[in-house]
């Protein structure tokens, strides 16, 4: 490769940084304005922390809701999304692809249908049973494992189906059970695309609006939906301390995942689904 075609490499590169990158720098800075005015200004006429410290409590609140509701969503999708790709790989019967496919199915529905589905059930279950799940935690994390459900479905199919079943029977040959081969010999090499299937089940939980919009009312909201309001009705500039704060949480949060886990195998997982 010539020195021209590198450089030009280089610039290329540097160009899709700046461009992703770009918005984020934007979003912190202005979160940093300085002055008495109650608005935001770009660049900033000083730097001044207030906008953190103004960040108000119910926000707070909400963020913590939507942290709950991401790791119980992940979680459950994990255990329901291990049993159903055992389930498809493993199971002796034709047509698995239309199995894959009802998986998938989640993925091709719009999230906003999903959200008027979720809501038109929880109306009727209410009239029947009286079973209230509209503004509950449950009702929110059952629609939250529906739309992640088919992440955890596919990245552990991928990683099933390239498993050599033979260290299972070469555990079974030793004497180990169903279970504690399952535990010790399957768990430790699907692993990883266990924990991508969560981590992306996570994600999609977190920032869920379109779904969270129909379920969630003044008892119970997630954060991104209080953003929502918040910037459609009452904008305030401490949206966008808050904002930068959960882009410093997601950071760190994959940041210390890729030191616990190992993101770098966690994303190949994933990238075969």
């Amino acid at each position: 490769m010539t020195t021209r075609r590198r450089w030009g490499l280089a610039a290329v590169v540097v160009a899709i940084y700046a461009f992703l990158l770009a918005p984020f720098v934007v979003l912190a800075l202005s979160s940093l304005s300085g002055g008495e005015a109650y608005y935001i200004s770009f660049p900033p006429r000083g730097l001044s922390t207030r906008w953190y410290l103004a960040i108000p409590a119910s926000y707070l609140r909400s963020f913590a809701v939507s942290v709950a509701i991401g790791v119980a969503s992940a979680l459950a999708a994990g255990l329901l999304g291990v049993a159903a790709a055992l389930g498809i790989v493993r199971g002796r019967y034709r047509r698995k692809e239309l199995l894959k496919a009802f998986f998938r199915a989640p993925l091709q529905i719009p999230l906003v249908v999903s959200g008027v589905v979720f809501l038109q059930f929880y109306y009727v279950l209410f009239g029947l049973t009286g079973v209230r799940l509209l503004e509950s935690f449950t009702g929110l994390l059952l629609a939250h494992v529906f739309i992640s459900l088919p992440f955890v479905v596919g990245t552990v199919c991928a990683v099933l189906e390239k498993f050599d079943r033979r260290l299972e029977e070469a555990a079974y040959s030793l004497g180990a059970s169903r279970w504690t081969t399952f535990r010790r010999v399957t768990l430790p090499v699907i692993r990883p695309g266990v924990f991508a299937g969560m981590l992306y089940a996570f994600i999609v939980s977190f920032g869920n609006v379109p779904v969270s919009l129909f379920l969630v009312g003044p008892r119970l909201t997630t954060l991104p939906v209080d953003l929502f309001y918040s910037m459609e009705y009452d904008f305030n500039p401490s949206i966008l301390a808050l904002s930068t704060l959960v882009v410093v949480f997601s950071v760190l949060t994959i940041l210390l995942l890729q030191r616990l886990m190992g993101m770098d195998v966690l994303v190949r997982a994933g990238a075969k689904e």
